[in-house]
């Protein structure tokens, strides 16, 4: 009282901070983490999506409308012009170049045969362009997604700045608080049950916290997501295998199903949460020296598939983050195992947010504050009919039919590239596949 008495300005604000957090948290449990809890939503993101599909179309209709009166073209999505081909064998290519020639020699006309193979892949390089963003053919009112749009006409502008407001304002706030919140309870809950003996009351209690804790980081991320044949969601003793556009690819998942995770066991914040986790639940974490075994991981995920009672394990065989235009090489060592493989299709909506990870170029919490200042994450999540390798068929024939899958399902192009192209070079393998190919062409 006295010190109220002697700064009356400072206790009112001190007390109207109070009311705002209290009426802020009090908001958050109602609407969100109790909703997350049971697992009911009371549709609101589904009308924000709504909103903002409304938003975009009437700022594209201002875009072209302020284009034609400045008589600017509009940005559209580069196209290189290429005229796609039926394939093709190396062999009838140079037949065809030979000018129906048939002599099985060399000839100095084979050269041209590579030089426009090379150019064209220079012009239309498939693989590169999938480690970069997306393209919009229109804006949706983010800057990183094109510069120069906000400046087509005054009242676009001031709706792009009003978005800047709600979005850093209201949105990021909201959304760190309840990223702080998901992970918070992850670490407590999860350290909590693993305190409990092994048995169903610990497993239920474990799949009740992750569900819980992933769906208030699901709300984080104001995630619309929507999913299809649940009939087809993965069961224990087998592996889960998705495409892989960004790691909250896991809470995506994860918020709708429990999984065993795979993953190296990292330092600071991570480990942290690493190891609450795998008190309550079987995950498989890897040191760095075991990481490069392939033997002990094939056994450890062997071992784990092997007892029905464990959870599905989470797998993206891509092994790094694509652009989600396209569904790119599985590796062949989960698909080695000989168990039940359940795929999943991802695919995510980049008017609303660019999920993509670009970890040659954006840094985890640079990534993160992206996701959080996006307007919304909307996806769809389709689980496919699980899947068993047949007769004769080996592992990377098994990848091969799994990939192609997802991909029809996603709307995703299937390429047969590397992703591990994103940091190195081209394997000799694909240039020796290529000089066999025209070894055929020439006499022994």
């Amino acid at each position: 009282l006295f010190l109220s008495y002697l700064f009356p300005f400072d206790s009112l604000i001190c007390m109207l901070l109070g009311i705002s957090f209290t009426v802020w948290f009090t908001l958050l449990l109602v609407f969100i983490i109790v909703p997350a809890i049971f697992g009911v939503s009371f549709g609101i993101r589904r009308v924000y999506m709504k909103s903002l599909i409304k938003l975009f179309e009437w700022a594209t209709l201002r875009m072209e409308r302020g284009a034609k009166e400045k008589n600017q073209h509009l940005y559209k999505p580069y196209s290189n012009g290429i005229i796609a081909k039926e394939p093709v064998s190396l062999e009838q290519e140079i037949q065809e170049m030979r000018r129906g020639s048939a002599e099985p020699e060399f000839d100095m006309s084979d050269i041209f045969y590579f030089c426009r193979r090379g150019v064209e892949s220079i012009v239309d390089d498939e693989v590169t362009k999938r480690f970069t963003a997306e393209e919009l053919e229109s804006w949706n009112l983010l800057t990183r997604s094109n510069y120069n749009f906000h400046h087509i006409s005054t009242r676009l502008t001031a709706l792009w700045g009003m978005g800047v407001l709600i979005r850093y304002g209201f949105l990021l706030p909201l959304r760190v608080t309840l990223a702080f919140t998901g992970v918070g309870l992850l670490v407590v809950l999860t350290s909590i049950v693993g305190l409990f003996p092994n048995g169903r009351m610990k497993n239920y209690l474990s799949d009740k916290v992750h569900l819980m804790c992933y769906r208030i980081c699901v709300r984080a991320l104001t995630a619309i997501i929507t999913y299809h044949d649940s009939e087809n969601k993965p069961k224990n003793g087998g592996i889960c295998v998705a495409n892989h556009t960004s790691p909250i690819d896991v809470i995506i998942l994860a918020s709708d199903g429990c999984y065993a995770m795979v993953g190296q066991v990292h330092g600071g914040l991570m480990g942290v949460i690493q190891r609450a986790m795998v008190k309550a639940c079987p995950h498989i974490w890897f040191e760095r020296s075991e990481v490069k075994d392939r033997h002990l991981v094939a056994k450890r995920l062997s071992d784990h598939v092997a007892d029905e009672s464990k959870l599905p394990i989470l797998i993206f065989p891509e092994g790094t983050c694509i652009n989600n235009t396209s569904v790119m090489m599985f590796k062949k060592g989960s698909f080695e195992i000989g168990c039940t493989v359940y795929p999943v299709a991802i695919k995510y909506d980049p008017r609303f947010g660019d999920a993509f990870w670009n970890s040659s170029k954006f840094g985890m919490v640079n990534y993160l504050l992206h996701m959080m200042s996006s307007w919304a994450i909307v996806c769809s999540v389709w689980y496919l009919p699980p899947m068993s390798r047949m007769e004769g068929e080996d592992a990377v024939q098994f990848a091969n039919r799994v990939k192609a899958a997802i991909a029809r399902k996603g709307g995703l192009a299937d390429l047969l590239w590397d992703g591990g192209l994103k940091r190195g070079k081209v394997k000799e393998v694909f240039k020796e596949e290529q000089q066999k190919l025209y070894s055929k062409v020439l006499p022994l």
